[in-house]
């Protein structure tokens, strides 16, 4: 059997979507699985919204992901000359016709559907000028529209994640296959460029079931068989509704700049829709391919749960080392303009356990480093507020005991015993003078031990901030 061969088709006309992106990546998987080839196809056609700025932003969202392509870039805007030739193929079969007619004449039988209450379709039998008039029209050079003509009977496929979907040819349009500037319309160039470039397996959003009818009958019309369709579920908000920028975060690139790692957002992106066949949540890249299936995607709805890939992030967090954890995370202080000289491999290691984002990592570190500006957060208020005055006086308490420790002495395990001799001598609660501690180190009432907390930000910027 011949190699399968796959491809992504985005539009360069905005940013890169996490449901494109979760496309590309089932592609990928598909084609790593196979042993097939994964083809990257920009569909630039669209010229006014086609940017280079746009295509680079995808290029640049598909290896941040780790999702590399075999072949391409192709950019379908260089064939358009072969979609032409297609379309004119299927005219000089009979396949297709010339449509002659105007704008206007068009809106007026839309203006008549739209009084009559009924949506407007292009009725060939209804629509089609008389033999004499067309033969006018073109004799006086005027402008016409290829139509694809639509036969009666059944067109149905089976969907390798729908199983078999039945449309009647009877209730599709004659649809436009080429405009009268000679470019060709989607359905045709997507055709023609997978017919050229061999494509076995077509894997994209359900949105476009609609479509494949249509495609279905023009890859019969030119001769060749349809490849195989597997359409996967749609990604929603928690609420239900598509994913917008306006209400969700729906660029992979929004996602990069939170600090979510590739590795988590692969894996988060792999399982919306797709069930590898056991319980685990955090998968390796590895077991993702060897584990992948188109009949393990499901025909519902996904939902992308924002809670959950932070809590996926952090246990790819928990996962790597200061070492692999540096270098993004010294670019992430350097874009929240923290500078420090200090080294941060310590600081990494006590913050990563309780981290999301490498975004938390960075601003968890920033609150230790020397000269931070401290800020309560609402946790933080409401223990406070819940301790009243006893969180000064027992700040100051712990000041002046930590005071008694030099600065080569100042460990975890000094503060520590510090801390409980002084509980110890005025009956207080341990956790009474600690969590203030806490507090006005961090503005927050979670971190690492209190006493390596102290040990992390350093004698003289603890004392600081304990008395202040």
């Amino acid at each position: 059997m011949t190699a399968p061969r796959v491809r992504f088709a985005p539009s360069p006309t905005g940013y890169l979507h996490v449901g494109g992106a979760r496309t590309a990546l089932f592609n990928w998987l598909y084609a790593k699985r196979t042993g097939g080839t994964f083809v990257l196809r920009i569909e630039d056609t669209d010229k006014e919204r086609s940017t280079d700025a746009h295509t680079q932003v995808i290029l640049d969202g598909l290896k941040w992901l780790g999702i590399t392509w075999d072949e391409g870039p192709y950019f379908q805007g260089a064939y358009a000359a072969r979609h032409r030739a297609d379309a004119e193929r299927l005219l000089a079969s009979g396949a297709a016709y010339k449509d002659f007619l105007t704008t206007e004449e068009l809106e007026a039988e839309r203006a008549k559907a739209k009084a009559l209450g009924a949506p407007f379709r292009y009725e060939r039998k209804k629509m089609e000028l008389p033999a004499a008039e067309q033969a006018r029209r073109e004799a006086e050079g005027m402008p016409y529209t290829i139509r694809f003509a639509m036969n009666e009977g059944e067109i149905a496929w089976d969907d390798a994640v729908h199983g078999r979907i039945s449309w009647q040819a009877a209730d599709l349009d004659d649809f436009i296959i080429l405009r009268s500037d000679g470019s060709a319309i989607y359905n045709m160039a997507v055709v023609s460029d997978d017919i050229e470039m061999r494509i076995t397996h077509v894997i994209r959003g359900d949105d476009h079931i609609s479509n494949t009818p249509k495609q279905i009958a023009l890859y019969r019309a030119l001769g060749h068989e349809p490849p195989i369709f597997a359409h996967v579920p749609m990604i929603l908000g928690p609420d239900g509704k598509k994913l917008s920028k306006r209400r969700f975060a729906a660029a992979v690139g929004d996602y990069q700049d939170k600090g979510i790692l590739p590795a988590a957002m692969r894996n988060f992106l792999a399982l919306l829709g797709w069930s590898p066949g056991g319980n685990e949540e955090i998968i390796a890249e590895s077991e993702m391919i060897a584990r992948f299936a188109l009949d393990h995607i499901q025909k519902k709805a996904a939902v992308f749960d924002v809670t959950k890939l932070e809590w996926m992030n952090g246990q790819y967090l928990s996962m790597l080392t200061s070492d692999e954890l540096i270098e993004p995370v010294k670019r992430q202080l350097e874009i929240m303009n923290v500078q420090t000289r200090r080294d941060l491999h310590s600081l990494i290691d006590a913050v990563k356990t309780r981290s999301r984002t490498i975004t938390n990592i960075a601003e968890q570190i920033a609150v230790r480093l020397e000269g931070a500006t401290v800020t309560r957060d609402e946790k933080g208020e409401q223990f406070a507020a819940k301790l009243g005055p006893a969180f000064g006086e027992n700040l100051k308490l712990m000041h002046d005991a930590l005071s008694i420790i030099p600065a080569d002495g100042w460990t975890a395990g000094a503060t520590e015993s510090v801390a409980r001799q002084l509980a110890e001598s005025t009956g207080k609660k341990l956790g009474d003078l600690m969590q203030p501690i806490r507090v006005a180190l961090t503005g927050g009432t979670v971190s690492e031990p209190v006493p390596e907390l102290l040990a992390v930000v350093g004698r003289e910027e603890s004392l600081k901030r304990l008395s202040s």
